[in-house]
């Protein structure tokens, strides 16, 4: 039973020690200034009867005392101190009015970046140094971005870009709020009334495109098919002269030779009889009473040809 009671007593101390009265020590002890954890990215300002007095800018764990000597003890209920955050900061202003030089009334969308460069100045030069940092901003932006040609603003934005942070950077440092990367993402038409008559003018002007190119094909098509047809009809042309030359050359060859004619017209007489499907009556040579018969008995079709003999 002793022992039990060992282990529970030890158990109470040791959770009394670590989560009571460690912690209220390390409160009392960090309120006095003893000591002080900076996170990363962050700046400690202390300020005494109205004097910066320490600027923490080490990240971890920092002795107070070391640097201001006593009054490290006093600073925190006497004073105060001013955690900032030196971190990367972004902004985007929407649609900046600015007129162009024909007269158009556009609006400019700038993206910038900034941070905390003099940490004393930021806190002490000006009252709000992020509002002050976005009109100046935008009063560069308006001021030097007016009457720019039309053409201009939706071309150079890189030269706009710059043109805006030199404009602001040097009274930003001023404040200790420094300007980084200044941006225009978007330029556009602030007056609706000219935005529809833009888009008409671009639809129209893409059907008057879309209309020049298919006509354009059509002739191209039209020429391409008159200029087949004629070469066509050109080479049917010239087929159909070369023909009679042709037949003409191989008939002459032809009759030089009479026993070859006499049998080529015999053999194109007797091809054309077959072809007729005519009826045809073979009757022996000499035989007069046989064909004078035939001749006066009627034909059963009209489509047979004429008795010959043999």
């Amino acid at each position: 039973m002793s022992a039990i009671g060992d282990f529970i007593s030890t158990a109470i101390t040791t959770f009394v020690m670590l989560f009571i009265i460690v912690p209220v020590f390390l409160m009392f002890v960090k309120f006095f200034g003893i000591y002080t954890i900076v996170e990363e990215k962050q700046y400690h300002v202390y300020v005494l009867f109205g004097k910066v007095i320490a600027v923490l800018d080490k990240p971890g764990l920092n002795f107070l005392w070391l640097k201001v000597g006593l009054k490290a003890f006093i600073v925190n209920w006497l004073g105060r101190c001013y955690v900032l955050d030196m971190r990367l900061d972004q902004q985007y202003l929407r649609s900046q009015p600015v007129n162009s030089e024909e007269g158009a009334p556009i609006g400019i969308g700038i993206w910038y970046e900034m941070y905390i460069s003099d940490p004393v100045s930021y806190l002490f030069k000006n009252a709000d140094p992020q509002g002050s940092l976005a009109a100046n901003v935008s009063n560069a932006t308006v001021r030097c971005l007016s009457n720019m040609p039309l053409a201009d603003m939706l071309q150079t934005r890189h030269h706009m870009s710059q043109t805006v942070r030199s404009e602001v950077s040097p009274k930003s440092e001023e404040w200790g709020y420094k300007l980084g990367s200044v941006y225009i993402r978007k330029v556009h038409f602030r007056d609706s009334q000219m935005i529809r008559q833009i888009e008409e003018k671009v639809v129209n002007r893409l059907r008057q495109v879309t209309s020049a190119i298919k006509q354009d094909g059509a002739n191209r098509v039209s020429i391409i098919t008159s200029t087949a047809d004629r070469q066509a009809a050109a080479e049917f042309a010239r087929a159909n002269a070369m023909r009679p030359l042709i037949v003409g050359a191989a008939l002459q060859k032809i009759s030089q030779d009479s026993e070859v004619a006499s049998a080529m017209f015999e053999v194109l007489e007797n091809e054309k009889i077959v072809s007729s499907k005519a009826n045809i009556v073979l009757v022996p040579e000499n035989n007069e009473l046989l064909t004078q018969l035939l001749a006066t008995t009627s034909t059963p079709k009209p489509t047979s040809k004429p008795i010959e003999k043999l």
